[in-house]
């Protein structure tokens, strides 16, 4: 789903703030310090998973280590195993509150990941009978070009919004309530 911006991170110079020591401003860190606000699904001495404050689609989730690993390569076993549990939680939960059974789940490495710390996507996909963050199917003209997969992509990323405090609560109770 991210591909489109892959070229854009080739060969760049790795940032001083991904250093796994760098936690000290990490947004990440500081939502699992208390220290800025975020909408909880699920928690545990390891793990917490929130709503995404700029979701591509309704029910987008961050999982995310509580130790600070910028990187998924140098994630130790004992996160990685509770990462991915957590993962297969909220994703029961969010496919039960929801009604849609249909998720991508990504991670990604440095490149398209905008903070420095490992964390877990788990993005419902749209369903048929909405348009849950992508814009109204439009049938192709007779000589007009099809969008590319890359256009496509850049298009469902533009339509991004914040998340709707109010919306983001009822979601979560109805999540929890299904973990």
């Amino acid at each position: 789903m991210t591909s489109f911006i892959i070229g854009a991170h080739t060969n760049r110079n790795i940032p001083t703030e991904w250093r796994d020591d760098a936690d000290r401003n990490c947004p990440f860190c500081r939502i699992i310090a208390g220290e800025m606000p975020s909408t909880h699904l699920y928690e545990d001495d390891k793990v917490i998973a929130i709503l995404d404050i700029l979701p591509l689609r309704r029910g987008h989730t961050l999982v995310i280590p509580k130790a600070h690993y910028s990187r998924l390569s140098e994630l130790p076993p004992e996160y990685a195993s509770a990462v991915g549990q957590a993962v297969t939680k909220v994703a029961n939960g969010l496919t039960k509150a929801l009604g849609n059974t249909a998720l991508n789940v990504v991670c990604n490495q440095e490149y398209a990941q905008a903070v420095p710390h490992v964390h877990y996507h788990i993005i419902p996909a749209p369903t048929f009978d909405s348009n849950a963050g992508v814009g109204p199917l439009e049938k192709a003209k007779e000589n007009e070009i099809p969008l590319s997969r890359r256009e496509m992509h850049q298009r469902e990323f533009e339509s991004r919004e914040e998340l709707d405090e109010d919306e983001g609560k009822n979601l979560a109770v109805r999540v929890r309530a299904s973990l």
